[in-house]
C-alpha cells in the first residue's frame, strides 16, 4: 500500500526472458504443494509449506445470498529449465453457484513495492473484511472480521496475489530474492501466475479484471501490456485504486516542480477537514478543490516555473495566496520559497495543537512532539510512533488476516506472514536510468492494442501519497487517441489512500467498479 520510489526512477520497458509458471500435481481435490532442494525436486523432509486448503462457504452481498468455494496455497514458479524459482500464496474465491467458464475473474494485488494484497482483500473486495468505525475510526483490540457486504465476489470471481517476498511468497531455497524485486522482474512473475491460473482452471474464456491499488496500478498498467503483447491474453478492464503511473508527479525534487503544485489541491481537502481555511472556503468542498485546482494548476504553476525570474512582489502575493488555499501561514511558505513538501506540510497544518497528520489519509492525525532543527528555522516534528494513518490499520488488518487464513480458511502455517516488508529493497528500476518510471505509455498501448479495456481510476481527496490532482494530470496526458478516452472513467472519494476504510465509500467504490465490470 505504501509506494517507495528509487533516487534514479527508471522509464518502464519491458523485460526480455519471463519467468514460466507451473502446478504442482493434484490428488484427491488438494494441490499438494513440492517444495524443492534448490535443484527443482521435491523435497518432502524440508517442506514446512501446508498443502492447499479449500473451504466452502456461503455469505449475504447487498441482499443476495451466495455460496462459494475458497482455495488459500502456493503456486511455484519455474524457469524454462523446469527449477523452481519461487513459491507465490493467493487465495481465490469462485462462486459455486454459476457457470465458471463464463463468469468474470478478477486479480488483485497491492503495491509498496513490498506490500501483501491484505488491503484490498481484507478491506474492499473479499468477502470478509475487518471491521472499522463508518469513518475509519480505530476500534479497541482485538481485530473482528465481519461480513463484507460490498465483496465483489457477486459480480466476479476473484484471485488475490502476493508477490514474491510478501505475504507468505518465497523465493526458493538458494535463489535470489532480487530476482524479483523490480518494475520488470515483478511484472513478468506476476503475469505468468495468471496465465498459469487461468490455464490451470481453465480460465482463458472468462473477462478478466485486474484491480490494483497504490504501486499496484503501476504492477497492473505494466500487466496489461505484459499480458496482451507478451503472453496474447487480453483483459476486459482495470480498475487502478490510489493510481501511480508517473512517478515524476510524486517525487519533488531540484528541477522538479511537477508535484508542488499537483499535491497543492490535497492539502486543500486537508485544511478544510481540520477547518484551516477562511471562511468563503469551508462550504462545500468539492466546489473549494475546484478552485484550488484552478489556481494550482494556472498562477501558481508558473509562478514556480519563472524560478528566480519570479518578482519579490509576485513571491508575497503567491505566498499569501498559498496559505489561503493551504491553511499554513504566509511565513512557512515564504521560509520554504513556495515549495512545500508533504512531509513539511504534515507537521506543519495542526503545529500549534501538537499534532501531525497523516500521509495515507490526511483525515488522521496523532500527537507529535519536536525532535530537532528540520530547516528553514522550524522545529522538526516527529511522530510518537508513525503516520497515524498507518498506525489505524496496521494493527488491526494483521491480526484480522492472520486469525481469518488460519480460522476461517484453515491454511495453518507458521511462516510470519509479510503485511507491509522492506525485504524487498533496493526495489529495481532498471534497465533505464536517471529518469523517473513511468507506465502510462504501457497503459496507453494496451489500449490501443485492445480498444474494448475500459480503465477505473479511484482517488481519494484525502490522500498525501498519491493525490487526486496527480492522478488528473496523469489521465490528462496519457495520450490516447480521441475515440478511446471514453473509455477511462475518474471517481473520488471523501477519504484517503484507502478509501473503502470509510463505509460511504466501500460502497460506492463497488458501485463504481460494478459499472466497469457489468458494462457491455
Amino acid at each position: 500500500m505504501k509506494m517507495k520510489t528509487a533516487g534514479s526512477i527508471a522509464l518502464w520497458t519491458m523485460l526480455s526472458v519471463p519467468l514460466h509458471a507451473a502446478w504442482p500435481g493434484q490428488t484427491g481435490g488438494q494441490v499438494g504443494v513440492q517444495p524443492t532442494d534448490g535443484t527443482g525436486k521435491a523435497d518432502e523432509k524440508k517442506s514446512r509449506v501446508p498443502e492447499f486448503k479449500v473451504t466452502s462457504h456461503e455469505t449475504t452481498i447487498e441482499g443476495q445470498s451466495i455460496k462459494y468455494t475458497a482455495t488459500a496455497g502456493m503456486l511455484p514458479l519455474l524457469d524454462d529449465a523446469g527449477k523452481t524459482k519461487a513459491q507465490v500464496f493467493f487465495v481465490a474465491y469462485e462462486r459455486a453457484d454459476q457457470e465458471v467458464a463464463q463468469r468474470p475473474i478478477m486479480f488483485a494485488f497491492n503495491g509498496g513495492p513490498g506490500s501483501a494484497s491484505v488491503w484490498l482483500h481484507m478491506g474492499a473486495i473479499g468477502p470478509r473484511r475487518v471491521e472499522m468505525g463508518p469513518e475509519g475510526e480505530v476500534l479497541p483490540p482485538p481485530a473482528k472480521v465481519v461480513t463484507n457486504e460490498y465483496s465483489w465476489l457477486d459480480m466476479c470471481d476473484l484471485v488475490f496475489i502476493d508477490p514474491v517476498s510478501t505475504g507468505y511468497s518465497r523465493p526458493a531455497e538458494g535463489e535470489n530474492p532480487g530476482q524479483f524485486h523490480g518494475l520488470n522482474e515483478d511484472v513478468a512473475a506476476v503475469g505468468n501466475f495468471i496465465r498459469l491460473y487461468c490455464t490451470r482452471y481453465q480460465r482463458w474464456s472468462s473477462p478478466k479484471f485486474l484491480v490494483g491499488e497504490s504501486y499496484g496500478t503501476t504492477r497492473a498498467s505494466g500487466l496489461a501490456a505484459y499480458l496482451q503483447g507478451q503472453l496474447g491474453m487480453y483483459l476486459n478492464g482495470m480498475v487502478l485504486i490510489s493510481p501511480v503511473l508517473n512517478f515524476q508527479t510524486l517525487e519533488p525534487d531540484i528541477g522538479n516542480d511537477l508535484p508542488y503544485w499537483l499535491f497543492l489541491p490535497t492539502y486543500t481537502a486537508t485544511a478544510w477537514h481540520y477547518k484551516k481555511l477562511d471562511a468563503e472556503l469551508q462550504g462545500d468542498l468539492v466546489k473549494t478543490l475546484a478552485e484550488a485546482q484552478r489556481w494550482a494548476s494556472g498562477e501558481y504553476m508558473v509562478a514556480l516555473s519563472k524560478g528566480d525570474q519570479l518578482s519579490a512582489t509576485e513571491r508575497d502575493a503567491i505566498a499569501a495566496k498559498m496559505a489561503r488555499y493551504t491553511g499554513v501561514s504566509k511565513e512557512f511558505v515564504l521560509r520554504h520559497e513556495l515549495r512545500v513538501t508533504q512531509s513539511q506540510f504534515c507537521r506543519e497544518l495542526l503545529r500549534e495543537r501538537g499534532m501531525m497528520v497523516g500521509r495515507l489519509d490526511s483525515r488522521y492525525s496523532a500527537a507529535s512532539r519536536e525532535v530537532g532543527d528540520g530547516g528553514g528555522g522550524e522545529g522538526a516534528v516527529g511522530y510518537a510512533g508513525s503516520d497515524p494513518s498507518y498506525a489505524a490499520i496496521q494493527g488491526v488488518y494483521t491480526a484480522g488476516l492472520n486469525m481469518y487464513l488460519r480460522g476461517e480458511l484453515k491454511f495453518e502455517s507458521d511462516q510470519n506472514y509479510e503485511i507491509l516488508t522492506g525485504k524487498v529493497n533496493p526495489w529495481s528500476f532498471q534497465p533505464a536510468v536517471n529518469r523517473y518510471a513511468n507506465v502510462s505509455d504501457s497503459l496507453r498501448q494496451a489500449m490501443v492494442q485492445n480498444p474494448s479495456l475500459r480503465v477505473l481510476f479511484a482517488a481519494g481527496y484525502f490522500d498525501l501519497a498519491t493525490p487526486f490532482g496527480a492522478t488528473d494530470y496523469t489521465v490528462a496526458h496519457l495520450g490516447l487517441p480521441a475515440e478511446l478516452r471514453g473509455q477511462v472513467t475518474q471517481t473520488y472519494y471523501r477519504s484517503g489512500h484507502m478509501m473503502y476504510v470509510r463505509a460511504e465509500d466501500l460502497a460506492k467504490l463497488k458501485a463504481d467498479a460494478k459499472k466497469l465490470v457489468t458494462s457491455p
